[in-house]
């Protein structure tokens, strides 16, 4: 008897941890564009006094006498943004120990077009902007938002291969890291260091959890609160708790799972022995065997795999669109919107993301072919490389959050900046797309013609 029909396929449904990857990527860009538009008509409609003022709230956290007090707009960025790192930690860790990063031979030719990507914009920019006051945001342009230009791939189908949809993933996930270390680096003012020694300790405190075997996440989570909480102190931007902490969680399971079928087959085979009772409840000993499988299936999984399935959602529909809602609003005059773009910081950020981006990671890809260095990803072509660099363009987030770090104090330029990547981003999305769609071709359709 079915009890539960209409929710059958979805729990039948079977996907690998890269499948659940994609579809969380694919879920957080279509929340996030929308979630931009809403910013962009709050920012530009009468209620854009209340809209500024919603974010620049006062939330405090008081124990006794002591006190945290930051506005809604810096709990979101420093607070809510530091579970996002920790996701992108935990992606990055999984593509080092056995995703695409952990072949050298299929990885050079995505992490050498990240590094191209990263490393051309940001001297696009500096070449601009060189000696000017918008100098320190030549680390906007190296970023590209994963889940825009993962969800565009993805809307393409099977006009591209699953390897060039893996080459954007490793690529994506190589660039992440860089920005990672250029915010942690690059855009730190000043630092406190006993705090950052505390947060050290906390770290290396998760570390020894790891060796003992801990796969409990609760004191990971406690501990990590606090190393975020020294590291906010500390004057290093407090989202980098979140990459740091990630790399502490562990990636082994906790018992061998050479054994877990046959153990498992054998309670399925007990819990088979019960009858049915005519109201469809279990029996006492058939809830006890199922917790019995429940626990053995945590113990042959691991911490990390689990935390990053479970967190994809609510940063997919939570984080990032209330990041999107808190950034994104940006007040536009029409009137004057070809001077701003013209402006240096905004012409580095479009240079930078458009030009940049396809010059680092297409140019560096095709030399490192030609070189023999690497080997275009199965059933491509380097037309689609140059569709998938556009995509590279699209900067989003990760260029949003280092510009309000690059220009902190200074709205003028943070709205240039903002301005500058809304306008690349979207060409460089479209014409990425289309490119893709309607000019590059696969393999076989190119012998065809």
């Amino acid at each position: 008897m079915r009890l539960y029909a209409p929710w059958e396929k979805a729990f039948n449904k079977i996907a690998t941890p890269f499948e659940h990857f994609l579809h969380a990527q694919t879920t957080t860009g279509l929340v996030l564009m929308g979630m931009t538009i809403i910013a962009l008509i709050l920012a530009n409609s009468p209620l854009s006094d209340a809209y500024a003022h919603f974010f620049h709230i006062n939330i405090d956290l008081n124990v006794g006498s002591w006190k945290l007090s930051h506005t809604l707009h810096h709990w979101i960025n420093d607070g809510l943004m530091a579970i996002f790192f920790f996701l992108i930690g935990l992606e990055i860790k999984r593509e080092i120990l056995a995703g695409e990063l952990s072949n050298i031979k299929v990885a050079i030719l995505p992490i050498l077009a990240a590094i191209g990507g990263m490393v051309i914009p940001a001297l696009i920019y500096t070449a601009i902007n060189y000696g000017g006051d918008g100098a320190k945001g030549w680390g906007i342009p190296m970023a590209t938002d994963i889940a825009f230009a993962i969800s565009a791939l993805v809307l393409l189908g099977n006009r591209v291969s699953p390897a060039l949809v893996t080459f954007l993933v490793a690529l994506a996930i190589v660039d992440d890291l860089g920005a990672v270390i250029v915010i942690a680096v690059f855009y730190t003012e000043q630092i406190q260091y006993v705090p950052l020694f505390l947060a050290g300790i906390a770290f290396f405190i998760m570390v020894a959890f790891n060796r003992f075997g801990i796969h409990a996440i609760l004191p990971y989570f406690i501990v990590g609160l606090f190393m975020w909480f020294f590291m906010l102190e500390s004057g290093v931007h407090a989202t980098i708790a979140g990459v740091i902490a990630a790399l502490s969680i562990p990636s082994r399971p906790k018992h061998a799972p050479l054994d877990f079928t046959q153990h498992t087959k054998n309670l399925l085979d007990e819990y088979d022995n019960y009858p049915v009772a005519t109201d469809h409840t279990m029996h006492e000993r058939q809830k006890a065997i199922l917790q019995n499988i429940k626990d053995k299936i945590d113990q042959v999984g691991t911490p990390a795999a689990r935390l990053e399935h479970g967190l994809h959602l609510p940063v997919a529909l939570i984080v990032i669109p209330l990041f999107a809602l808190a950034n994104a609003g940006i007040a536009i005059d029409f009137g004057s919107i070809s001077n701003t773009i013209t402006q240096s910081v905004s012409l580095g950020i479009i240079l930078g993301l458009i030009v940049g981006k396809t010059l680092g990671i297409a140019g560096v890809a095709w030399v490192a072919i030609k070189l023999g260095i690497a080997k275009l990803p199965q059933d491509s072509t380097m037309s689609q490389i140059f569709g998938v660099a556009f995509l590279g363009g699209i900067g989003f987030t990760m260029s949003i959050f280092v510009s309000d770090l690059a220009f902190l104090g200074n709205d003028a330029l943070i709205l240039q900046a903002k301005i500058g990547i809304l306008a690349a981003s979207l060409f460089a999305g479209l014409f990425g797309y289309f490119w893709l769609r309607f000019v590059a071709k696969k393999p076989q359709e190119s012998l065809n013609n």
